[in-house]
């Protein structure tokens, strides 16, 4: 049997492993660069010494941090990557109108890691983006509905409703469409899959997956789980 019912081994280990291949690089940059960031050096006394952290504690904590950061941009990538080879969706790469296309269920949607990834002020420009696709006449997308997938909501409250993000030069909010919406992580899997728990399921496995693909083993796997009841109740 497979791993996931909606999703092939394949493209779920080599999705983890590209993953992991970006964490270990990622942390090799922050080694070899180290020294060529300019570091604060009035933050590096209060971290230590607010934070009750040695020396050597704080170089691993401040690169792991550096290394975060590239990391974290990558884990969008790897939803779009898992979405867009469900059964019936397209993974449209970067550059593309959006990020992934179900054309049977005239779908697109535009994937973003956390609710916080664009800045207020940019989520416009998605709106607009979406609008052009799903309401310009000939337009490969005309009568398509748009989604703007948050993976990571801010609160436990699940949504599914029309996106309406504010434009700062105006000061008004876009207006309400049904075409254009704004959901969480969990709900889209569970649109895009047919799978209630979708989600869920995906994050259950991913222990076993990493380490079948790295030397790294979990000494605690409900460590993290903690925080994904915490992101989705």
């Amino acid at each position: 049997m497979p791993i996931l019912s909606f999703i092939s081994d394949e493209v779920l280990t080599n999705a983890v492993k590209n993953l992991l291949d970006v964490a270990v690089d990622a942390r090799k940059k922050a080694d070899k660069g180290f020294n060529r960031n300019v570091i604060d050096p009035f933050a590096v006394l209060f971290e230590m010494s607010g934070f009750q952290v040695d020396e050597q504690a704080w170089l691993v904590g401040e690169k792991n941090r550096q290394a975060q950061k590239t990391l974290q941009n990558h884990v969008g990538t790897f939803h779009q990557t898992i979405i867009g080879n469900i059964s019936g969706w397209e993974d449209l790469g970067t550059g593309g109108v959006v990020d992934v296309v179900c054309p049977d269920r005239k779908i697109i949607a535009e994937i973003k890691n956390k609710h916080n990834t664009v800045k207020g002020s940019d989520k416009v420009k998605v709106y607009d983006l979406m609008e052009r696709s799903v309401m310009t006449k000939g337009h490969q997308y005309k009568g398509f509905t748009g989604y703007y997938v948050e993976v990571i909501p801010k609160s436990t409250a699940r949504y599914d409703k029309p996106f309406t993000p504010p434009d700062n030069q105006t000061g008004q909010p876009r207006a309400a469409n049904e075409l254009i919406r704004q959901i969480d992580g969990y709900k889209f899997y569970a649109l895009a899959t047919g799978v209630p728990d979708a989600l869920g399921q995906l994050f259950a496995a991913l222990p076993d997956v990493i380490e079948n693909c790295s030397a790294y083993r979990f000494t605690d796997r409900t460590f993290a789980s903690k925080f994904f009841q915490k992101a989705f109740g």
